[in-house]
């Protein structure tokens, strides 16, 4: 799919596109955390294109997300375009810029990683310049929640999705190259090891569990 202007990569744009935002939809149902912060796993979606397609896809892909979101079913409007656009970014462009290149289980974990501490830190700065404006809470209030409140959810959100993607990013690329919508490129060599599915589910139930704590399931 050398072409990105093709017929194919804009319906892959578009494809995923639609799954992200159902997505969103389909978890609108599970509590937030402190009220106001939604977990969402429409980065794993995001994510697992930019592996694929390259970082160009993520941009796209998230800026389309985005964007719907906000003139159908969102209610924070253009703040919330931004921040989801910004949280988006800091954690799918980092894992992309590096998985894209060097397609391997270590460089996935690498830059999974790298994305989800990106996203926390990032995050840190544009609540405390963004969130007083759609909140209607003075800077301090926000700023007193930096550390104990959005640090650990992104933490919790980039470590939950980073599971997932590890998780369920063969089956989909597999899945896509069987339909003529990714290019069949020797990645993941090797063949299916156990080790690395423990260690991916053991890594999604970690956060898993934290994120239960948070919403004082447990």
């Amino acid at each position: 799919m050398k072409n990105k202007l093709s017929p194919r990569y804009v319906a892959v744009i578009g494809m995923f596109t639609a799954l992200a935002v159902v997505s969103v939809l389909a978890t609108e149902w599970i509590p937030k955390v402190s009220g106001f912060l939604s977990y969402e796993p429409k980065d794993v979606l995001i994510v697992i294109a930019g592996f694929i397609y390259g970082p160009l896809a993520c941009i796209l892909i998230s800026l389309l997300t985005s964007f719907i979101e906000m003139v159908t079913f969102s209610s924070t409007g253009i703040y919330g375009f931004i921040m989801n656009f910004v949280s988006t970014m800091a954690f799918t462009l980092p894992a992309a810029f590096i998985y894209y290149k060097t397609r391997t289980k270590k460089t996935a974990i690498i830059g999974l990683t790298i994305g989800v501490i990106s996203m926390a830190a990032i995050m840190v700065l544009w609540n405390y310049v963004i969130t007083p404006f759609y909140m209607g809470a003075p800077r301090e209030q926000v700023a007193a929640m930096l550390v104990p409140v959005f640090l650990p959810f992104n933490l919790v959100k980039g470590g939950i999705n980073a599971g997932l993607t590890l998780l369920v990013y063969k089956p989909i690329v597999t899945a896509l190259r069987k339909a003529g919508f990714a290019e069949k490129k020797d990645d993941q060599k090797g063949k299916f090891q156990l080790g690395f599915v423990i260690f991916s589910i053991a890594v999604l139930v970690s956060f898993l569990l934290w994120f239960l704590v948070m919403i004082k399931v447990l």
